[in-house]
């Protein structure tokens, strides 16, 4: 039996609905998802009951998807089962956003669960290599995604992110906690550089892009360039948080007159894949499914 730990978002759903069986639902309180009702909510502070429960349930499989912040743990709301596990859960919420998911498949993992993940339970979720569009990626991206490669792999060792945008072959936007369709949003206002971030550079390389871009953003030069870039990060386990875009995706890309989307073939999720497919189209948007780099 599979059952779903699940944050937010659309993807539990995606999930739910591919398997043959309705798979236990299990929603982390404060996280629900879209369009599906949870079976069983949880607290952080309850894990020890849950993975007791999913055991009595004849559950064998467990399948983590869905966004979540890291919870604070209340001591007061801790139950019997889960205060031997309060070490283990101190060290995932005080790591970074891989290193966290690697200690709660750990923990499931030793309870007798197999670990799977979403693209395994779903895997129409990942969308063969190539330009599945009708718009086509231009010459230069070529150049776009090598820079594209070389800040995820930054990115990826300080366990920041699975995004970024690339402009001109410069790297000008980032994405941090607030999600890729967040910070595609965010590129209609000038970042501003800080000496604390470890990427500040980057901005300051692409001062004199975004010193034009007004006309960039608007379009008024009748051509739409730039390129959202989306992949694993370097080392990451695949079975949970792997990159997710969908119809919102596209629809933050388009406001912000970027060219197109490149993701990794086999790394990254398409949501509402058809809707995706046609809402590039309308737009003029080409979407790259790219090998991944060797």
């Amino acid at each position: 039996m599979l059952a779903l730990i699940v944050g937010q978002g659309a993807l539990p759903r995606a999930v739910a609905e591919a398997q043959p069986t309705a798979p236990l639902v299990c929603a982390l309180q404060g996280y629900l998802p879209d369009g599906l009702t949870p079976d069983i909510t949880f607290r952080i502070e309850t894990l020890g009951s849950l993975i007791a429960d999913l055991r009595a349930r004849g559950v064998t499989r467990i399948c983590l998807c869905g966004r979540i912040r890291r919870p604070r743990i209340d001591v007061a709301a801790l139950d019997d089962l889960t205060l031997p596990l309060v070490p283990r859960l101190r060290d995932a919420l005080q790591a970074g956003d891989d290193g966290a998911l690697r200690v709660v498949i750990a923990l499931f993992q030793e309870s007798g669960f197999e670990v799977v993940a979403a693209q395994e339970a779903a895997p129409s979720l990942l969308p063969p290599a190539g330009v599945p569009t009708a718009a086509e990626p231009a010459e230069e991206t070529a150049a776009d995604v090598v820079a594209g490669d070389a800040m995820l792999a930054q990115m990826g060792r300080a366990d920041l992110g699975q995004a970024c945008v690339i402009l001109g072959g410069k790297v000008i936007a980032q994405e941090d906690d607030s999600g890729t369709d967040a910070m595609v949003a965010g590129l209609r206002t000038r970042p501003q550089s800080s000496a604390s971030d470890p990427f500040n550079w980057v901005m300051d390389q692409a001062g004199d892009l975004l010193g034009d871009a007004a006309d960039w953003l608007s379009g008024t030069d009748g051509r739409r360039r730039g390129v959202l870039f989306k992949a694993p990060k370097p080392g990451q386990d695949r079975r949970a948080d792997l990159p997710t875009i969908g119809p919102g995706t596209v629809a933050a890309v388009a406001r912000s007159q970027l060219a197109g989307i490149v993701i990794e073939a086999g790394g990254v999720i398409v949501l509402d894949q058809s809707q995706v497919l046609a809402a590039m189209d309308r737009a003029g948007l080409f979407l790259w499914v790219r090998e991944a780099r060797a």
